[in-house]
């Protein structure tokens, strides 16, 4: 039951991160928008939303992962699938999260530049 149910996780977590890829850019209102100083604007933001690493937070959302379904895996005899299995959804959720944090720095960085950014 306890893999069963880590199973549906790392699906479920899969498919929230593709629905999240789905649309990555921000929507801007391009009224009254000069798109040359825009396209630098955008420039400028994405460095800094690249700040943000991904990897390292999938890094430790994986090992916390493996940890958690390890003791879990323990309690029903096989500790080995629940850390594989616990070791995925901590990655999917750690990756996840550091994308919308991406977004959202993306987001804060064009609205502080005077954009509207619509989504």
């Amino acid at each position: 039951m306890i893999i069963k149910l880590a199973c549906f996780a790392v699906v479920l977590s899969g498919l929230t991160l593709a629905g999240c890829a789905s649309h990555p850019d921000p929507i801007i209102d391009m009224k009254g928008v000069d798109p040359v100083a825009m396209q630098d604007d955008w420039s400028d933001c994405e460095a800094y939303a690249e700040e943000v690493i991904i990897a390292r937070g999938a890094a430790k959302g994986a090992a916390g992962g493996a940890v958690a379904g390890a003791a879990v895996g323990a309690i029903s005899g096989d500790a080995g699938p629940g850390a594989g299995y616990g070791a995925v959804w901590g990655a999917t959720r750690s990756t996840l999260r550091g994308s919308r944090e991406q977004q959202d720095v993306f987001k804060r960085c064009m609205r502080g530049r005077g954009y509207r950014v619509l989504n």
